[in-house]
């Protein structure tokens, strides 16, 4: 039987740090009315987060990049106005830049109260929010295939969206430090390798069977199956501070999982690296970002970044034509020009402490530029 093209529909969610204007701190306990009001506009696409201080957002499913970039436009927008009616501001990055994690407050829902119970300082840390881009492919055994396949893309795309090089007040040194952070709860870090559908389900089946997990929404690899929908769900990206960035990281995904359909379809695949290896690139991404390349497994050595995005365009060149994402894919050559949002981060850090500021004035800089990032263009 030929193999049917998924839909390839598109949909991404983002979380939001919520700060306060004027002290550029994190907002511990925000009114509700913030949430009711952003309620009011966005209907269910907008939702409460683990801590009070996030709010998260979720696009409507998208037939093309155009759409998506309008509708996360939207979103954004909608949530920067009500909040700055209250004083405060959605921050689109991964951590914030001093913020202590002990002063925050969970949101008070079943589902988190679990989480904070269960998982009790390693729930309690997790002051980090991520960016997830869902691609829908209802064959389940199509979507588990490309799950294994596209593991090994992973870290190129974290390594273009970091946005989490400072924690409580410090360059830790790291261009993801989400990732650190997200690591110490269960079920994380790169997929397993499933031969089908049925051996995945049956995994999950133990899991939840043995009450160590509710369903599959439990499970937080860096890509997944959804829980909720017919999608196969990117985890890995730090959130990006840019609007541009996002929907550069959706296209390429997108691109990706549909370079590696066609391969598929014509009795083709790419070859399954062990996660020993991928894992090895994952670090790389997580602690150097695009600065100091991914290992090349095929020719066994370290390559530099500018030319592996070169080689993954070539890739997927029918596919940025079939999607119509040009621009967007472009934009990856600009975000290796100037830097993710975490390079701009550290560049405005020092220049205010090269400029006489003290570290606590420099990090509220930072802030300051997130702020107005998050919403620029808009």
């Amino acid at each position: 039987m030929p193999l049917t093209e998924p839909p390839f529909t598109m949909g991404v969610e983002e979380e939001y740090l919520v700060v306060d204007k004027d002290s550029r701190e994190l907002v511990q306990d925000p009114s509700q009315a913030v949430f009711e009001e952003c309620r009011e506009q966005l209907g269910a696409q907008v939702s409460p987060e683990f801590l009070r201080s996030q709010i998260e957002v979720e696009t409507g499913i998208c037939t093309s990049i155009a759409e998506l970039r309008a509708d996360l436009v939207r979103l954004r927008k909608t949530v920067a106005q009500v909040t700055a009616e209250h004083g405060l501001a959605p921050m689109a990055a991964s951590t914030h830049p001093f913020s202590q994690w002990q002063s925050q407050k969970h949101t008070d829902k079943e589902r988190y109260n679990v989480l904070a119970r269960d998982m009790q300082a390693v729930a309690r840390r997790l002051v980090i929010c991520g960016m997830h881009v869902h691609v829908g492919i209802g064959n389940d055994e199509l979507r588990i295939d490309l799950m294994n396949q596209i593991t090994y893309f992973l870290p190129h795309l974290l390594a273009l969206s970091t946005s989490s090089p400072f924690w409580l007040g410090e360059k830790t040194g790291l261009m993801s430090y989400r990732i650190s952070v997200w690591d110490e709860l269960p079920r994380t870090g790169l997929p397993e390798h499933f031969e089908s559908y049925g051996e995945y389900k049956r995994h999950v089946d133990i899991m939840t069977h043995a009450g160590l997990i509710e369903d599959a929404t439990k499970i937080w690899w860096d890509v997944r199956p959804s829980g909720r929908y017919p999608t196969l769900e990117l985890r890995i990206s730090d959130i990006c501070t840019r609007l541009d960035d996002v929907v550069t990281i959706a296209a390429l995904y997108v691109c990706l999982l549909r370079m590696l359909y066609r391969l598929r379809r014509d009795n083709q695949r790419w070859r399954i690296y062990s996660r020993f290896l991928i894992n090895e690139n994952r670090w790389r991404a997580h602690r150097y970002g695009i600065d100091d390349g991914l290992v090349d497994f095929g020719k066994g050595q370290v390559t530099p970044f500018p030319e592996l995005l070169e080689e993954l365009i070539e890739l997927i060149a029918e596919d940025i034509e079939f999607f119509q994402c040009a621009d967007e894919i472009e934009n990856a050559r600009a975000i290796l020009k100037r830097g993710t949002s975490s390079h701009r981060q550290i560049a405005v850090y020092d220049e205010a402490v090269a400029g006489g500021a003290a570290p606590e004035e420099a990090l509220k800089a930072v802030v300051d530029m997130l702020v107005a990032e998050t919403v620029a263009g808009l």
